[in-house]
């Protein structure tokens, strides 16, 4: 009798706590239903959206960056390359050979930073290995052609095709008296003979064409156009033979004067002293459709490479009519300290320079037959009118303040009577 009371006591106990904790319990439950988990989620929602910004890009160690290693990294040029190169005999021989940059860094510069790249285990090798290497495979260890061998043309060997970082600076100002006497021939053709030319015409320096030769000149020949035109073509552009000039595209011409014997300053190991990162600062739109080159099957790897840049007339012609007979510096400003080949701004030609000492594509009067006349007066009568004498792109833009300009003040007319 006494164990049943305590049963029976005890499940009263038990029956007054469910009674209190069940509602207490119930509703807890209700208030996180009927919530349906808002917080919860925005607070999910908003970790992964941290967590997004804050992680970092995943790196493409297939693309070598100058920038990370030389802006961020802060390391110096001979870092990596080392002056000269171990195969500088080998990538020019005989005479030909000089001390040199000719191939990339070895592997030791770059296992101090990427070894992790280098002994990843990525088939048939790291992706970090195609920066140099053309098959990337063990098998086959070749490399491309470093970049500054542009002077060898052997086609056996592989030039990979990519942009430079780096844009040359080269006072002009400094070397125009002085190289056409001291520097060994262009590698163009006919390089001996073009020197001699020039140096019979006392309007142009001896040493532009040692750097400069025309490209593809047209010659005796009575093909004008890079590629086969269509029949149709009429009044239209398409690109013709000696349009563009040569820009040097190797040390060879340089070292001559800057080698290890000269002690004319600077010394081939003072890399940075012409090499300098491209900047977004002066970059300029230039007179150039990216289309053009597919259009007319344009493969000449110089000419992809200047015309993009034109920033002045994407259609000028160096080998048309009277061009080859003017001085160089009557259109470029090559001779003043200004002339800087890192700032495009400065190498734009300015329009004046197409007028020359009798008049040529600018005339006192539209009668005369002056090409910036012609165009300018058919724009004032439809300012639709697109320029295609001279420009690309730049012809259905606006037309220039200094185009006006660079119009001369018409001569008053003189009273035969007086």
């Amino acid at each position: 009798m006494k164990q049943t009371v305590f049963n029976r006591t005890q499940f009263c106990r038990v029956l007054v706590f469910l009674a209190v904790l069940i509602p207490l319990w119930f509703g807890a439950w209700t208030k996180r239903g009927n919530s349906s988990s808002p917080e919860p989620q925005r607070t999910r929602n908003r970790t992964q959206k941290n967590a997004a910004a804050t992680k970092k890009p995943k790196s493409d160690y297939t693309k070598f960056s100058h920038q990370t290693h030389v802006v961020s990294q802060k390391l110096s040029c001979d870092s990596c390359h080392k002056v000269p190169a171990k195969n500088w005999k080998v990538a020019r021989t005989g005479d030909a050979a000089f001390h040199d940059v000719t191939d990339f860094p070895e592997h030791a510069s770059c296992l101090k930073c990427h070894r992790e790249q280098f002994f990843a285990r990525e088939r048939p090798a790291p992706s970090i290995c195609s920066n140099c290497h053309i098959a990337v495979t063990p098998r086959d260890t070749s490399r491309w052609l470093f970049p500054s061998l542009g002077d060898l043309t052997d086609p056996k060997l592989k030039r990979r095709e990519f942009v430079s970082e780096f844009a040359v600076s080269f006072p002009h100002d400094k070397h125009i008296d002085v190289v056409g006497a001291f520097s060994r021939p262009p590698s163009a053709p006919d390089g001996a003979k073009i020197i001699a030319a020039v140096l019979q015409d006392k309007k142009t320096p001896a040493s532009c064409p040692v750097c400069h030769a025309t490209n593809q000149p047209q010659g005796n020949s009575n093909e004008e156009y890079v590629t086969k035109p269509p029949k149709e073509l009429g009044d239209n552009f398409w690109l013709k033979k000696g349009t563009f000039k040569t820009i040097p595209n190797s040390h060879t011409t340089c070292f001559t004067c800057h080698n290890v014997d000269s002690g004319i300053a600077p010394e081939p190991k003072s890399c940075n002293v012409c090499h300098a990162l491209l900047s977004t600062e002066h970059k300029l739109v230039s007179d150039f459709d990216p289309k053009l080159p597919t259009l007319m099957g344009i493969t000449d790897r110089l000419v992809l490479l200047s015309w993009p840049r034109r920033v002045s007339s994407g259609a000028f012609r160096h080998e048309a009519g009277l061009h080859t007979e003017i001085s160089c510096l009557h259109c470029h400003n090559a001779g003043d300290a200004s002339f800087n080949t890192t700032n495009p701004r400065t190498l734009k030609v300015p329009v004046k320079s197409c007028g020359g000492e009798e008049g040529c594509h600018i005339t006192q009067i539209l009668d005369d037959g002056g090409a910036l006349n012609s165009e300018i007066d058919q724009r004032k009568k439809d300012p639709k009118f697109v320029c295609t004498k001279c420009h690309i792109t730049f012809g259905a833009l606006p037309t220039p303040e200094g185009h006006a300009k660079a119009l001369p003040t018409p001569k008053p007319k003189v009273n035969p009577a007086e």
